[in-house]
Order: structure tokens, then sequence, then C-alpha cells
């Protein structure tokens, strides 16, 4: 079992991962979508997680993985229906996390109407930092997020662009889903994502919360 290790010591399994999608303006554009009227949520299973120094594995069905560097939070606390001016209460902490998606698969998937879990939650396809605890970062809508594809950088965001920010992201999923301990969201990503190929390696860095270091097999 995959559990969030925290830099207190504390470690907690990781239960279901919530992912929001198109939470930043720049992303949108860049892929040529619509801004969504409500959060775009999907979920990745607790299986796609591999951790510092791990390896990607693309799965042989596709041809276009895409990297999608995000600030991620580590419930600490069960809500449901949580409100908004109580919400920062229920995070644990705070890490850097990698969505990884098949953008083939999930286009063509898409195309014909289909679910496209496959796309997003495949194995391996959420590489995830350790957490920092909640109460050592000052302001979490202002951290910049960066990722580094063979030391080049591929993006360069700040959480302050978010659509949905932090509070809202978790009172929107706590109405549909439970959150409990050890739960993670992931809170969208910025402009910048791009293909990667086997013999990458991907640095995620969010300064003062995490880095995380993985590569592609």
């Amino acid at each position: 079992m995959r559990t969030a290790r925290l830099t207190s010591g504390r470690h907690l399994p990781i239960g279901k991962i919530l992912c929001i999608g198109r939470n930043y303006s720049e992303h949108i554009k860049e892929l040529g979508n619509e801004h969504p009227e409500a959060p775009v949520i999907f979920i990745k299973p607790a299986s796609s997680v591999i951790g510092e120094g791990e390896a990607i594995v693309i799965p042989p069905y596709s041809h276009d993985c895409h990297h999608e560097a995000e600030l991620a939070l580590l419930i600490g606390r069960r809500g449901k229906d949580i409100p908004v001016n109580r919400a920062m209460e229920h995070i644990a902490g705070y890490g850097v996390g990698i969505d990884l998606t098949l953008r083939d698969v999930q286009r063509e998937l898409k195309e014909k109407g289909l679910p496209w879990e496959i796309a997003k939650g495949f194995d391996t396809a959420c590489p995830l930092s350790d957490f920092v605890e909640a109460s050592d970062v000052a302001d979490p809508q202002n951290l910049q997020i960066r990722l580094t594809v063979n030391g080049g950088i591929r993006q360069d965001g700040n959480t302050s662009a978010m659509i949905h920010r932090i509070p809202a992201i978790i009172s929107y999923m706590s109405g549909s889903f439970t959150l409990d301990p050890g739960d993670v969201i992931l809170t969208g990503t910025p402009a910048g994502v791009s293909r990667i190929v086997p013999g990458d390696r991907l640095v995620a860095e969010i300064p003062g919360v995490a880095t995380l270091r993985v590569s592609v097999a």
C-alpha cells in the first residue's frame, strides 16, 4: 500500500486521488479547450502513485504522454459538504505531483463519448512527492510550480493564477466525495504541458514545499 509521507514523520495510507482539470487559463488556451462553468473533476487510483527516484512507464497503447506539474493537497481530516470557510482546516500537507496524461488515448476516447480513465489512471500515472506540513506553508495561493525535462524548463507558473481557489476546490469536491485522511487532491496545472519519451528525466518543484525527480523508463 502506498503511503503519503509528511516531513513530521507521519504516514497516511493514500486513498483516492481527486484531480481538477482546466484550472489555469493559459493551460486551457494551449489545449484549445473552453472554460468550464464548474470544476472538471476526475479520479486517479492509488495504484498510479510513484515516488522520488522511480520510473514512469508509458503504456504501449500510447505514443503521446504529457506531463502536468501540480500543487498536491494531502487531506488530514474527514469531511463531507465542507464549507469554503472551513476547507483549509482539512489540509494536512502540501506537495508536488505530476498528472500524467496519455493525450492521444484521451482524445480518441473523448471523440467516441467514452470514459478516459485509462489515459489518466494507468500504473505510474501519478508521481508524487513527500508532503510538508500545512502549517509550514504561509500562502499556498502564491507558490511557483516548475517542471524541467532533461534540465530544460517546460512549466513555470504560480498558484495565484488558479481559476478555482483551494478552499473552493475542497468544498466543491466534498459535495460529491467524502474526503478522508490520506486522500490527495491535485489542483490543476499551469501552461507548458508537453510530450515525454523514454529516457527523459523530469524534475517537478514547488520552492519551499517539495522537489520530485522521476525518469521515463
